[in-house]
């Protein structure tokens, strides 16, 4: 069960860190599927699986999770994800002897409530969803190189693994964040002001079953996370539109082959010289 690890400054040294992977979820058919995953994936490792089934809000659920968890790397996890990557548990250290906190989607510069909201070319992510009209998954690429990208101020909560002095020294904030949005923005915010190094590695091949809920209360949510960074955000902000990556697949072994690096690289060259304009 023991594998090389890392450090900080990267070089592979001991066993791998234990690994708590945390999982806010009301659904059990979903919990049992996500656990699968992680578990087939995890399969060398040390780790666990947490399952909070009556969290309050994500804040106060991960929270708990968190409390309850003994891993030095702790995942937090939507319920209606899978992982398609093989290598994942390997690309998992990789990133986490460099980065303090990782994601899939995300944002070079928080301008508001969302991490959308920057516009191009400061938006990075590589997610498949179900597309409501055909029934395929549709795979969206933002941002172009790198593959890994540096210099992250705020993640999307989807999937976000971090080393665990991270998240107990940011913690959630769930007295402003007391339902299901913006925690993760938040958090990962506060995180990156802290000093922390966040990156967006879209070399994990994610299916996220939802395209997200943008309602009323939402909106609520976004009032709330402008108020309190209200002195950092800019007084107006004018998002631009720029070069994007898009494909249709029928099958999660499609989504995993178009996505493989060296298909990637191309597609990346492209939207990095279309967009540069934009800066």
């Amino acid at each position: 069960m023991s594998a090389a690890g890392g450090n900080r400054s990267g070089a592979m040294i001991g066993p791998r860190p234990r690994i708590s992977v945390i999982i806010c979820s009301i659904d059990a058919g979903k919990f049992t599927s996500v656990s699968a995953n992680y578990s087939r994936l995890l399969a060398h490792e040390r780790f666990e699986i947490i399952g909070i089934h009556d969290a309050r809000s994500l804040a106060e659920g991960y929270t708990r999770g968190i409390a309850k968890s003994g891993g030095e790397i702790l995942i937090l996890s939507h319920d209606d994800i899978r992982i398609l990557s093989s290598d994942f548990a390997a690309r998992l250290a990789t990133h986490l002897a460099t980065y303090d906190v990782i994601g899939i989607a995300g944002t070079t510069r928080i301008v508001g409530g969302s991490w959308l909201d920057a516009g191009d070319p400061y938006l990075f992510t590589l997610i498949s969803s179900p597309d409501p009209e055909s029934g395929q998954l549709q795979t969206v690429l933002l941002g172009g190189e790198p593959l890994v990208v540096p210099g992250i101020q705020g993640l999307d909560g989807v999937f976000m693994a971090m080393r665990r002095s991270v998240a107990e020294s940011v913690g959630f904030d769930a007295a402003t964040f007391d339902g299901f949005h913006l925690y993760d923005l938040d958090f990962s915010y506060r995180a990156y002001l802290a000093g922390h190094r966040l990156a967006v590695c879209r070399d994990i091949v994610l299916v996220h079953e939802s395209m997200g809920r943008y309602d009323a209360v939402w909106s609520g949510y976004v009032r709330r996370f402008k108020e309190k960074f209200r002195s950092r955000l800019p007084a107006s902000w004018i998002p631009q539109d720029g070069a994007r990556g898009s494909f249709f697949a029928t099958s999660d072994d499609e989504v995993l082959a178009r996505c493989q690096t060296d298909k990637l690289r191309p597609i990346l060259r492209q939207i990095t010289q279309a967009n540069a304009v934009l800066r």
